[in-house]
């Protein structure tokens, strides 16, 4: 079989995998949100942390719920990490620095899970499991919350009422995350993936010689990094190391993991309007650009643009032969279109166009499908800009969902759409002319970058706004300023939008429906769908093709 038909085989499987599951899970989750009943195990978390779960919130309070329960999160992990060197089962490892303390705990609070370390050799076993594993659960449940809150203000008429945020993060842990981590951790362990709690240990090497290596709670943690795109490796290696991702079956499966929330939350949200109609048009959307990113990858890996890679088949440098340049292809793109940051190949040695490619996929937003909560919310915001620019057009006041996009909606839908930008090309560009900065980049001089240099930078900006946490190799992020900066990066990146969904939620849900007419957009037919791809694409390429020309653009085509 050749490698491209391997590759076209396993994407194949894997939308046929998410179509089946797209309905059970979408309309089980809509099922939970709403609900009126709570768990048994439910009711004892809500009487330990002090939560009223029947509480109707308007838009500030459950805001306040989300920071609230953020900051203790990047507290308690700050605190941990620090602490470790006095912690059972830290096997002799030292406690964080502090600016890596900071950025770890607001990287995996933020869902980023950017590693500026090697987890083997920093991290002790009550830091991974009691620390960094908690907050791959909440972070995503956090996310998913935010998510049905605007949902609900769509929804929801002359209230302001948004639900429970401690509902629905409780509910959003223990009744979706919870039980798919538990499977897919049995399935991973089936697959040769280890759990353990075993200490640093000699092992044997096939060329003779032996080397040092952990063991750990691997397979728990590598099914939550995925289920709830965040992303963060037990091993240096990431998805790489046969310990996490044993083989090829396992490579399909986590990327699996990585996209069957995002896609079925399209149908949570559809029953949650009284319209899957609408759902499938966001599906649609979502899908569309996945499907043309891959090829895109696939194409640009594949292409034979000299002796060596005709030799290999394929851009075949940092890639693992056990996944082939298909399976990678599909990994590398479903990671930076999502908010994962998980790797089964190492984004720096792809083509200046693939690694072009993955850029582009988190400036997008990480919206198609994006990540575990987040991809929604986002997506429902572009489609509130798509839906403003067709009211431009057809000199019509926009509506979405029977709801008026006025003045202070399209306010809110702008401010978030700027926010990630202004990140990362302000930090970018602080970056590149600070010396310190500029010598963190390891394969160039210092001053004498070139373009790809300035991807490095780029991109882990780009990574850390976006709240992606995968990372180009060459540039050393292991320093006072990018450990500060892209942590303040990460924790902007998620909880400013944040404020501006919610805001917008509450806005949508103080509202009275607006009656259909024979001139209202109709928002689930396959024009708006492409009218929101469009809409997608012309912002991304306006506000980053500057900076895109600088990098990528410019080593592809030199």
């Amino acid at each position: 079989m050749s490698p491209i038909l391997a590759g076209v085989l396993q994407l194949i499987a894997l939308v046929a995998a998410l179509a089946l599951a797209y309905r059970p899970l979408g309309d089980y989750m809509a099922a939970t949100y709403s609900s009126r009943k709570h768990l048994r195990v439910e009711k004892i978390i809500y009487r330990c942390i002090g939560a009223h779960p029947d509480t109707e919130m308007r838009w500030p309070a459950y805001l306040r719920g989300v920071l609230a329960f953020s900051l203790a999160g990047v507290l308690f992990l700050y605190l941990l990490q620090r602490l470790q060197g006095s912690l059972p089962l830290s096997y002799g490892f030292a406690s964080i620095s502090p600016d890596q303390a900071f950025n770890t705990a607001a990287s995996f609070v933020a869902n980023t899970n950017w590693q500026s370390y090697s987890g083997e050799q920093a991290m002790g076993h009550v830091v991974q499991t009691a620390g960094l594993a908690v907050q791959n659960f909440v972070s995503a449940a956090t996310g998913m919350a935010v998510a049905i809150a605007l949902v609900r203000g769509f929804s929801r008429t002359r209230t302001g009422d948004l639900g429970n945020f401690w509902a629905d993060l409780v509910r959003g842990t223990v009744r979706v995350l919870i039980p798919i981590a538990v499977i897919g951790a049995l399935v991973l362990v089936a697959c040769g993936a280890i759990q353990n709690f075993s200490g640093i240990h000699e092992v044997g090497q096939f060329m003779g010689g032996t080397q040092q290596t952990n063991g750990g709670a691997v397979a728990s943690q590598e099914v939550i990094k995925e289920l709830g795109t965040n992303g963060g490796g037990y091993f240096n290696a990431n998805s790489a190391h046969p310990f996490e991702n044993p083989n090829g079956f396992t490579n399909l499966f986590e990327v699996f993991l990585i996209l069957v929330i995002p896609f079925s939350l399209t149908r949570t949200f559809g029953k949650l309007v009284g319209n899957v109609r609408q759902g499938y048009a966001v599906l649609a959307t979502m899908g569309v650009i996945w499907l043309g990113f891959t090829a895109l990858m696939m194409w640009t890996e594949f292409a034979h643009g000299g002796p060596a890679l005709q030799a290999a088949g394929g851009a075949l440098e940092g890639k693992e032969t056990r996944f082939g340049i298909g399976g990678s292809s599909i990994f590398s793109v479903s990671t930076t279109l999502t908010s994962t940051g998980a790797v089964d190949s190492f984004h720096d040695s792809f083509t200046a166009f693939g690694g072009g490619i993955q850029l582009l996929g988190m400036m997008l937003g990480e919206i198609a499908p994006g990540g575990v909560g987040s991809g929604l919310y986002g997506m429902l915001v572009m489609a509130v800009i798509a839906v403003f620019i067709a009211g431009l057009m057809v000199g019509r006041t926009p509506e979405y969902l029977g709801k008026k996009i006025g003045t202070r909606e399209i306010k809110l839908a702008a401010c978030y759409i700027l926010i990630t930008p202004t990140l990362v090309l302000g930090f970018t560009a602080a970056s590149m002319v600070l010396p310190d900065a500029l010598g963190s980049i390891l394969n160039t001089k210092a001053l004498g970058a070139g373009p790809h240099g300035f991807s490095e930078v780029l991109y882990a900006f780009t990574s850390g706004a976006n709240n992606n946490g995968s990372a180009f190799g060459g540039l050393n992020a292991n320093t006072p300023w990018y450990n500060t900066t892209i942590g303040l990066a990460m924790l902007l990146g998620r909880f400013l939008p944040m404020v501006f969904v919610l805001a917008l939620a509450g806005s949508l849900a103080g509202q009275k429906p607006v009656p259909e007419t024979a001139g209202t957009l109709r928002t689930e037919k396959p024009l708006f769908a492409g009218l929101l791809v469009g809409t997608i694409l012309i912002i991304t390429g306006l506000t980053y093709f500057p900076a895109l020309a600088l990098g990528p653009i410019a080593e592809g085509l030199s």
